[in-house]
């Protein structure tokens, strides 16, 4: 019991009461009238930049019902992240600047007082979304801790114990009763995602993570009175064979749509541990997404069941080229931007929890000196549902809309040279993900591939950078980069596992667990050949991999800045350090910048200290301010 009690899965109740007569007897299956789904209004909460001038409304970041984090109305928090009076400029440019600040201030005031007012749909406006799932009730939180547990790979998976699956089970049991409320049930997505990787683990893992006897004796506990209750789609996902429990359902199902029909194909492979070809995987996605909510012919079930457990399994990188591209063409023919470098950004989309997220402070001071960065991401993605370069725009009143097209203007202009671009407007069928994947708790292949798309292209060279954390996803994102046909390729393991590296110096007692934080890797062009023959084309690759110390860079360590979920924190920090303000904020704007543009190879950056001391010189004369209001000026005109 002592590991029951170290998890989330500790039951209020003895897990015998399960057991009781009435849960598990023949009685009527039928849902019962589901209780009144209650939500906590909004808490007020003051932020710590603006405490004395106003209260913020503070949104939960790990439900998607809230949409996002902490996200308050845009100026207030600009105003103080700005901060007109103390902003450090060259004496020539101090007075523009303050003029340009305060007009932007004071055009946001009017914005964000007219929604304060107003229903409208403005992007200041969070307008109540249909959920794109068949199944739109829970996610029930015991389900979600016992998938953080099983529904993954086959080292990491910690099997329940027998108190904790009969809790699990028997929570299955009343959902699929009726016995619960909308917001406690137990999703159909959940109970694919469960259930799929409960058949893996019994057919392909490895003694110490397949069933344990408490799974066991649970599974047989519950068999006979799940088997009457389940839909036929879950039981199948049980027990797609009959041979882990028995039943003639699993078998003999197909599918109840065409949808469905591809899925029950491809999972009958994956849940025996195989794998697809690249062009099963296309075609599947293509069938199934994008995702139409209550009226979709697609099972959520299924769905959640085919993407965790591709996840588990490990994917090949066939399956993963598939599903990096199989939208490419979603939008028509890619855009082309007239400019002598693009930069990607491939962020993880679910956001930061703990520690500032540098990336678009980073694009703003590149783009100043002639690198042009394209960002993109999401609002709000699980499992984290942190702090993303979405929301630090919105709340500062950029449009977040722009689709590719569009996102060309800012690229070309030599004022900006940065763009972000939504997930949601430039490839909707992920998009329409978003909610499934809350259900499924872990992260499917689309995590990773999703931080290697493309976009845009440029007439000039092109480099991706793409952070990861598990050390078995670093060459295949080197492999994606390299098939997106770019010049220079980045992979970097940063603080939580984004792009965002840090100052701060390792312990010397500390445990490092697969690579090393602060460890980046790649290739860039070689321009000249071991033979001593110039290569002005960039044509040869040399490859590199190395842990960063800021040192190199002329930078002493400091503390990690810490923003714990708050966009307007994570704002403030990046907003203070392009002014000017000297500190941990700014000297990882710097690192970032330099190391980027020295790792790819930029003209500019032969050397770590002078590509430092380039960044710090676009920040410190202005110009990386500049390069930020001028996209949030223009995005919104």
């Amino acid at each position: 019991m002592e590991g029951l009690h170290q998890t989330n899965l500790a039951p209020s109740l003895l897990w015998g009461e399960y057991l009781s007569p009435s849960l598990l007897n023949e009685g009527n299956c039928s849902h019962r009238p589901a209780m009144p789904l209650h939500r906590g209004e909004a808490v007020r909460m003051p932020c710590s930049a603006v405490r004395s001038v106003c209260n913020f409304q503070a949104m939960k970041a790990n439900s998607r019902n809230n949409q996002l984090c902490n996200i308050s109305k845009p100026t207030r928090a600009l105003v103080q992240c700005i901060n007109v009076s103390n902003l450090i400029l060259p004496r020539s440019r101090n007075h523009h600047s303050c003029q340009r600040i305060s007009t932007l201030v004071l055009s946001i005031a009017e914005k964000t007082s007219h929604s304060e007012t107003s229903d409208g749909d403005d992007e200041g406006h969070l307008p109540t979304r249909v959920k794109k799932l068949q199944n739109a009730v829970g996610p029930n939180k015991t389900l979600f801790d016992a998938q953080a547990r099983v529904c993954t790979g086959p080292t990491q998976t910690r099997p329940l114990d027998e108190a904790q699956a009969f809790k699990v089970l028997g929570t299955i049991l009343q959902s699929a009763r009726g016995e619960l409320p909308d917001s406690e049930k137990v999703s159909h997505a959940q109970m694919g995602a469960y259930f799929g990787a409960m058949t893996l683990r019994a057919n392909c893992f490895p003694p110490p993570t397949r069933w344990s006897e408490g799974e066991q004796k649970a599974m047989s506990t519950f068999w006979p009175a799940l088997y009457r209750c389940l839909p036929e789609e879950v039981l199948f996902l049980a027990d797609p064979e009959g041979t882990i429990m028995g039943g003639s359902k699993g078998p003999l199902f197909s599918g109840n749509s065409p949808p469905d029909v591809r899925l029950v194909g491809a999972l009958r492979e994956i849940l025996v541990g195989g794998h697809l070809g690249h062009e099963e995987v296309v075609m599947l996605l293509k069938r199934v997404l994008p995702l139409e909510g209550p009226k979709s012919e697609v099972s959520d079930a299924l769905l959640a069941a085919f993407l965790i457990c591709a996840r588990m399994n490990g994917e090949t990188d066939r399956e993963l080229k598939a599903y990096c591209m199989a939208f490419d063409d979603e939008l028509g023919l890619l855009p082309v931007a007239k400019v002598k470098s693009l930069t990607h950004y491939g962020e993880p989309y679910d956001g930061n929890t703990r520690f500032f997220r540098s990336s678009l402070f980073v694009a703003a001071v590149r783009a100043s000196y002639g690198e042009t960065c394209l960002l993109h991401g999401v609002d709000w993605m699980p499992p984290k549902g942190g702090v993303t370069e979405e929301q630090v725009l919105k709340l500062m009143g950029a449009k977040t809309t722009l689709l590719p097209k569009e996102a060309v203007r800012f690229l070309e202009d030599k004022d900006v040279g940065f763009a972000y671009i939504s997930q949601r407007e430039a490839r909707p069928s992920l998009y329409s993900l978003v909610d499934l994947r809350e259900h499924i708790k872990k992260r499917p292949p689309i995590a990773t591939t999703e931080k290697v798309q493309h976009y845009i292209k440029a007439t000039g060279r092109e480099a991706m950078v793409a952070s990861f954390y598990h050390e078995v996803y670093e060459d295949p994102l080197l492999m994606l980069i390299r098939r997106r046909g770019v010049q220079a390729g980045l992979v970097i393991k940063g603080e939580e596992g984004a792009l965002s590296l840090t100052t701060k110096c390792r312990s010397p007692a500390a445990v490092v667990k697969g690579k090393p934080l602060n460890y980046v890797a790649g290739f860039r062009p070689q321009h000249v050949s071991s033979a001593g023959i110039r290569n002005p084309e960039g044509v040869l690759r040399e490859t590199f991999a190395l842990e960063v110390n800021a040192k190199d860079y002329g930078i002493a360590p400091s503390a990690t800045p810490r923003v714990d979920r708050s966009v307007e924190k994570n704002l403030e920090l990046g907003m203070a350090a392009l002014r000017g303000e000297k500190g941990p904020a700014y000297d990882r704007i710097v690192l970032n910048a330099a190391v980027t543009d020295h790792s790819l190879g930029c003209i500019g950056a032969e050397s770590p200290l002078i590509a430092a001391e380039r960044a710090r010189d676009a920040i410190d004369s202005g110009r990386a301010l500049n390069a930020m209001l001028n996209y949030i000026e223009r995005s919104r005109s």
